[in-house]
């Protein structure tokens, strides 16, 4: 089992990519395997609508994103972080997230119509992790919904949604105790949901056999 953290901020050091740190190790089992990924190192294009895709399920763009897709496929579970860019995520995680796009399965001729790898896979779980450098959380704007909403489109459950607030200055994150314990608890969920899972399969299988 695997899951990988996806970080929106081009601050390695910064309290979005320390957030997002945390919540993969709080995963402890060693049946799980973590990754962390770093928008910022790949160059990524937003999605160009040209439907290159519909029928493979596959994006045709030739840029870094080819290099993201593998990992996403053998993941089972994906954590999403992003700062508040002006009342919503990063332009680095808007593309990302547009690129998800490919994963989408649509009727021919009924766009209303429409499913999705995962959830053709069985499905597969996220948390989702929002920081705002504001106190109020109407500052925050669309930042957590705008990764929630097309991962649940995606067929991913979003176990957890994590808002943070107040943080700005390299390393406040550190600090804020409310913030570690809600990315540790985000972690420690999914690395649970993961392993019930596991268990699930396999009573599935004896009752099957």
């Amino acid at each position: 089992m695997k899951v990988l953290g996806i970080v929106g901020s081009k601050r390695k050091n910064g309290n979005t990519a320390y957030l997002v740190q945390q919540a993969l190790h709080a995963i402890e089992s060693k049946d799980v395997e973590t990754e962390l990924v770093f928008l910022g190192d790949y160059n990524i294009k937003g999605c160009t609508g040209c439907e290159g895709c519909k029928d493979t399920c596959k994006c045709v763009i030739m840029d870094d994103m080819q290099k993201i897709y593998p990992l996403i496929i053998n993941s089972d579970a994906i954590i999403l972080g992003s700062p508040t860019y002006f009342y919503n995520i990063t332009s680095d995680m808007k593309a990302f997230i547009e690129r998800l796009y490919c994963f989408q399965i649509f009727d021919k001729n009924e766009r209303s119509v429409w499913s999705s790898v995962n959830e053709v896979l069985g499905g597969k779980y996220a948390s989702v992790i929002a920081i705002c450098e504001q106190n109020n959380e109407e500052d925050m704007g669309f930042t957590a919904e705008a990764m929630k909403k097309p991962l649940e489109g995606l067929g991913y459950r979003v176990l957890s949604t994590v808002k943070v607030l107040n943080l700005f200055k390299k390393g406040e994150a550190l600090q804020d105790r409310i913030a570690l314990e809600q990315v540790i608890m985000a972690g420690q969920k999914l690395e649970k949901t993961l392993r019930l899972r596991k268990e699930a399969e396999k009573k599935f299988e004896i009752h099957i056999d």
